[in-house]
């Protein structure tokens, strides 16, 4: 008769992957556009390349165009386009504009932290 090997998981090794996962977390993103404007295009652009930058292999993204879909404007609540949407990982945030501002969208997708400013009067 085979004895069958079995490993115990020590809660040391469910600590060492809660580490090395810290920071790894996979980014849900929804870019709602409208139609092949240059505002759109643009958008989807520059998003693309801070998503290759900073979220390489961690993020889904999702382009919807509100022309094809106009149902879904009212379902997200968007109001203006371009907007992207983070749903994960949460706080779910919402972005509008061109994505040409980096440091805004690096903001909203949590991937910088604010620094204060401080005013010495």
């Amino acid at each position: 008769m085979k004895e069958k090997k079995t490993k115990v998981k020590s809660s040391l090794d469910d600590l060492d992957l809660t580490v090395s996962n810290q920071g790894k977390e996979q980014y849900i993103l929804r870019l709602y556009i409208t139609g092949s404007t240059i505002r759109s295009a643009l958008a989807l652009t520059n998003l693309k390349k801070i998503c290759k930058e900073y979220l390489e292999g961690r993020y889904e993204l999702e382009v919807i165009d509100l022309y094809q879909h106009p149902s879904l404007a009212k379902g997200e609540q968007i109001i203006a386009a371009p907007t992207l949407i983070k749903k994960l990982p949460l706080p779910f945030r919402r972005i509008i504009g061109d994505m040409s501002d980096k440091e805004k969208v690096l903001l909203g997708l949590d991937l910088k932290e604010v620094k204060e400013k401080i005013d010495f009067q």
